[in-house]
């Protein structure tokens, strides 16, 4: 590292359980965040501040005025502009050390199994079922592990799926994936400003853990707050044997 990201990371290099080895690893990291709004903006802007070394943003869709509410990666200014474009001036400003790819599209099946080979830890800040399920098998199949945020009115989670460990379920085990729930939308339902940026906070928080090889990550558990009343439940996910994402993973296991 040059003298000038010595200073940078000074207060992370101080940790005893980071260090300069641990801040060379988030430097050497690759992370992917699938979604560049309420949850993506935070978790975003805190990783490229503690230094993550490669940061690929998908999103397909563009700033509305309506967005700037909570997703604060995003100007006045970027009204009109790709989300992930925006998101990218943003965090070259905040950190020029971290190298941001943006990409305008949807995650698919076939664009997430051609990046997650080169990818160390995903983050799923998307708003959608389907999407959410993508991800999950995406990082099944390649054995990444996944954090997992949502946020919804006054009420957010954060669970990480991590299907290096054998006791760690998937995304699918705790939500089926032919058992949808009704459709959530802020458009229609609302969302606590504040609450995204907390649950997203906390997704850069364990994606950094993850890659530095830290205990305690939130594997094996989800995490639920209300926000109207500032409580948290703390909830065990115990792996689903018969899960059609990764009962066979557990088997061989």
């Amino acid at each position: 590292m040059t003298d000038e990201e010595l200073l940078r990371y000074s207060r992370h290099i101080l940790l005893d359980e980071i260090g300069i080895e641990g801040q060379q690893r988030i430097r050497q990291a690759h992370a992917l965040i699938v979604g560049a709004g309420g949850l993506g903006a935070p978790a975003a802007m805190y990783l490229a501040a503690a230094g993550i070394g490669q940061l690929t943003l998908i999103d397909p869709d563009v700033v509305d005025l309506t967005n700037l509410q909570r997703q604060i990666i995003h100007s006045t200014s970027s009204v009109g502009q790709a989300k992930v474009a925006s998101a990218a001036t943003a965090l070259g400003a905040l950190n020029p050390h971290t190298a941001v790819n943006a990409v305008q599209a949807l995650a698919d099946k076939a664009w997430l199994d051609s990046v997650l080979a080169d990818v160390d830890v995903v983050l799923d800040c998307c708003d959608n079922f389907s999407s959410r399920q993508a991800v999950n098998q995406a990082c099944v199949r390649a054995g990444v592990p996944l954090v997992s945020g949502a946020a919804i009115r006054f009420d957010g989670q954060i669970a990480v799926y991590d299907s290096r460990v054998p006791t760690s379920p998937c995304y699918a085990c705790a939500f089926p994936p032919d058992d949808a729930p009704p459709p959530t939308e802020c458009s229609t339902m609302g969302v606590f400003s504040p609450l995204v940026g907390i649950i997203g906070s906390m997704q850069a928080a364990e994606a950094l853990k993850l890659v530095l090889g830290l205990p305690g990550t939130l594997a094996t558990r989800m995490l639920l707050l209300d926000g109207l009343r500032m409580e948290w439940t703390d909830i065990r996910l115990p792996r689903n044997p018969a899960c059609t994402v990764c009962g066979s993973r557990q088997a061989a296991n």
